[in-house]
């Protein structure tokens, strides 16, 4: 049985002059490299950089995957496509990553599920290999479990921006929400409307103590983002935050006037 957030891979080629729709699997044309992170633990984190092929980006997506106990990883799908899209759409990098213990296609990283604590070294060795190959303007994307990473350890970065995607506030006290309010970094929450841990009522309460959020509530939308049209919404979300001069993204391939 297919992983629920992982899909077939359908790549299209730099050189591919036929016009190929824009949807579940597709793969756009970027370079793409297998990496390793490195802790201050001594762990080896796998993950993979994908890059503009033919320009430099104008930022990079610093992905941080849902809750490896329930499935979570680097390949899961709104990750995934957003490595798939968005160097080529927006002009952005997107690095993945598997937090300690946890596997995918890619490989399996060093260690054992740290209950959200030890994963703090796992954000750090993320923003070190950032930093290390000079890319631009890191913006932080939690998605679940990986909000919760962005939340509790962000801001010991020099991080442009964070997009919470489905945050549970589940690790996250109002404490550590709160000192969100002393940074300039943009911060943006996206709600699924049916969102299984925090719909959007729940989402004015628990982040009212982070006043400078921009919250974003999804109508219809659910907490894995299933379907084409939720995912669509979710990738034009990251870009609005990010680099809004790509929008509105493409919906096939070549863009059309391309």
């Amino acid at each position: 049985m297919a992983h629920p957030l992982l899909e077939d891979r359908i790549p299209v080629n730099h050189d591919d002059a036929s016009t190929v729709e824009i949807r579940a699997g597709v793969e756009l044309p970027a370079n793409r490299e297998e990496v390793e992170l490195r802790t201050a633990d001594g762990l080896r984190l796998v993950g993979e950089l994908a890059t503009p092929v033919d320009r430099p980006p104008v930022a990079t997506l610093v992905t941080l995957h849902p809750l490896p106990t329930a499935g979570g990883f680097m390949d899961s799908h709104i990750l995934r496509k957003a490595a798939a899209r968005l160097p080529a759409l927006a002009d952005l990098a997107v690095l993945r990553f598997n937090t300690r213990g946890t596997t995918s296609p890619r490989g399996t990283s060093d260690g054992s599920f740290g209950e959200g604590v030890a994963e703090r070294a796992d954000v750090a060795a993320a923003m070190a290999f950032v930093a290390e190959r000079k890319l631009p303007n890191p913006w932080l994307v939690g998605w679940s479990f990986g909000t919760e990473l962005a939340l509790k350890y962000g801001l010991e970065h020099g991080i442009a921006g964070a997009v919470l995607l489905s945050p549970p506030l589940h690790r996250t006290s109002d404490e550590e929400l709160r000192r969100w309010n002393a940074s300039s970094a943009p911060i943006v929450a996206v709600i699924p409307e049916h969102d299984d841990y925090l719909k959007p009522a729940e989402a004015a309460e628990r982040f009212a103590v982070l006043p400078r959020l921009r919250r974003v509530d999804v109508p219809g939308g659910r907490h894995l983002w299933v379907g084409e049209s939720q995912t669509r919404r979710v990738l034009e979300e990251i870009v609005a935050a990010v680099n809004p001069s790509a929008l509105p993204l493409p919906t096939t391939w070549p863009p059309s006037g391309a």
